[in-house]
């Protein structure tokens, strides 16, 4: 089996490619190569016999995977893009990166005939917004309220429309926030949402620029990869006309992970925490939503986290 990833060389990529490694194998076909994209060439994984080709490319640049795609990939796992408040901040690169990188890799399967290949793009809750109902499902409207969401929005309406057309085997998997991220504060507007637990667990100050009431929508990591992995052995005719899904997350609030935050870390990690509102950040997350009904995702197998503690632990136990 051929595995393509773009966006490889950011954490879900990097997480992804060491899970598929030690499984060595994916949809009970074993792993034989593995391709990873990025736009500086992605680290190359101790992967024994795995043939691996790490690549520097930008794929806004029309053409830019014709190579790749003319392997005929068994799967592509769709990461690269420009994060929120970075698309917000830039229009044109967030269409370039975000969507006519993703239409350019659509007419690229459909050239290579890459009929059978499944194609799992990572979209975002932020492809929903607006006047929302309590409870969301997969079925909701899509009413962004920023550029990134919208971005998204319109690359999942392309991929289910070239699945639909039999054009390639289409897979949308809208990610919660990942909490806990590992590394430093990036431009994404959720970024906060890791860097409020992550930093004062090591000892280090930390800025919470949304109030406490804010509620989020949120996975681990561990659980977002395990996810991404069962989207490539989902069988394509129990996915269903619509390609779109919400992944399973759990809902908590900003004050309830800095409650945890106390309990796991104590007092000294807490008030190294300090709110300072920034109205940008809070306009964008507050626009998401935080309370999905999964049934879809459920019953095709996708599981969500149990606990916001175990999350908070599982990170512990990684970085002790």
């Amino acid at each position: 089996m051929h595995i393509v990833i773009t966006g490889a060389a950011g954490f879900l990529g990097q997480r992804l490619v060491d899970q598929l490694v030690s499984a060595g194998q994916l949809a009970g076909s074993s792993l034989s190569r593995l391709t990873l994209i990025d736009q500086t060439e992605p680290p190359r994984p101790e992967a024994g016999d795995l043939a691996t080709k790490t690549l520097a490319l930008d794929i806004s640049q029309p053409g830019a995977l014709d190579d790749v795609l003319a392997e005929q990939p068994d799967v592509i796992y769709h990461f690269a893009a420009v994060v929120s408040s970075a698309a917000e901040g830039d229009l044109d690169l967030g269409m370039r990166v975000n969507f006519d990188a993703t239409r350019d890799l659509l007419e690229g399967c459909r050239k290579h005939g890459l009929t059978r290949t499944r194609l799992i793009m990572a979209s975002s809750v932020a492809a929903y917004g607006g006047d929302l109902p309590h409870t969301l499902d997969d079925m909701t409207a899509l009413h962004p309220q920023n550029s990134y969401g919208a971005q998204k929005a319109m690359s999942e309406l392309l991929i289910n429309d070239y699945s639909r057309r039999g054009l390639v085997d289409g897979l949308v998997l809208r990610l919660p926030t990942i909490v806990i991220r590992p590394g430093r504060p990036n431009a994404a507007a959720s970024s906060f949402a890791s860097s409020i637990l992550r930093e004062p667990l090591k000892g280090e100050d930390a800025i919470c620029p949304v109030s406490p009431d804010l509620e989020l929508f949120i996975m681990s990591p561990a659980t977002v990869v395990d996810a991404l992995v069962h989207g490539a052995e989902v069988p394509g005719e129990a996915l269903g006309a619509f390609r779109a899904f919400m992944l399973p997350g759990i809902t908590v609030s900003v004050s309830e992970m800095l409650e945890t935050l106390r309990e796991v870390g104590g007092e000294s990690a807490l008030a190294r925490v300090q709110f300072r509102p920034d109205p940008k950040i809070e306009a964008i997350v507050g626009s998401w939503p935080s309370r999905f009904s999964n049934l879809r995702a459920s019953r095709l197998g996708f599981r969500s986290d149990k606990d916001f503690r175990d999350i908070v632990r599982a990170f512990m136990d990684e970085n002790a």
